[in-house]
Order: structure tokens, then C-alpha cells, then sequence
């Protein structure tokens, strides 16, 4: 059973950081491409970065414009969240998926984690 665990939100001031981690179990990862989400209050959930488990390789949002980075531990099937310069409008629960193709979309993700809260004080 394929499991995704987030950790490491919180509470932090504008223009701190703060590092997601996502602990994944349940199967082997490397043919999967590993992503996060946000969803803020009455919003729709909206991608934010993804990361293919094999090469690497990375897909952003356009809206992070350099504040946030993600990447990989293969030891550890952990994958992480980087996010710095925070700002008021990062304030949302913060989703961990996977799926098998690198996309924007939430529909290529077939697992998701139960997400974890980041609040950003102005």
C-alpha cells in the first residue's frame, strides 16, 4: 500500500523558509515522478513542483519564480520542499503526490499524502 507522508510545515514570518518532507513507502519510486500541491482556503489546488523519482528532472510553477526548489534523497524515498522568501499568499495545506508522468495536472497523480499546513504571518 503505497503511502506519502508530509512533514515539516508551520508557522513562519514573511520572508523566512521553511523544508516540506515527504516520506514515501509502500513501493518502489523510481519509475514514479514525485510532486507537490498547495490549496489554500476556497481555492482550488494548484500545482507547485514536480520532480521525476529517476533522472531528476524538474517541472515549477511559474508563480515560485526561484523561491522554491525540490528534490530528492533515493536513500531515504524521501522527497523534499524548499521554500523560501516566503509570503502571506504561500498560506495553504501542502500536498505530496505521486504519479507516473511529470505534469501540471492533478489527474496524472494517482497517490496523495494528507497534506501538511504552512501559514506565512505578514
Amino acid at each position: 500500500q503505497v503511502q506519502l507522508v508530509e512533514s515539516g510545515g508551520g508557522l513562519v514570518q514573511a520572508g523566512g523558509s521553511l523544508r516540506l518532507s515527504c516520506a514515501a513507502s509502500g513501493r518502489t519510486f523510481s519509475s514514479y515522478t514525485m510532486a507537490w500541491f498547495r490549496q489554500a482556503p476556497g481555492k482550488e489546488r494548484e500545482f507547485v513542483a514536480a520532480i521525476r523519482w529517476s533522472t531528476g528532472s524538474t517541472l515549477y510553477a511559474d508563480f515560485m519564480k526561484g523561491r522554491f526548489a525540490i528534490s530528492r534523497d533515493n536513500a531515504e524515498n524521501t522527497v523534499y520542499l524548499q521554500m523560501s522568501s516566503l509570503k502571506p499568499e504561500d498560506t495553504a495545506v501542502y500536498y505530496c503526490a505521486a504519479g507516473g508522468s511529470v505534469s501540471y495536472h492533478r489527474s496524472a497523480y494517482a497517490y496523495w499524502g494528507q497534506g501538511t499546513q504552512v501559514t506565512v504571518s505578514s
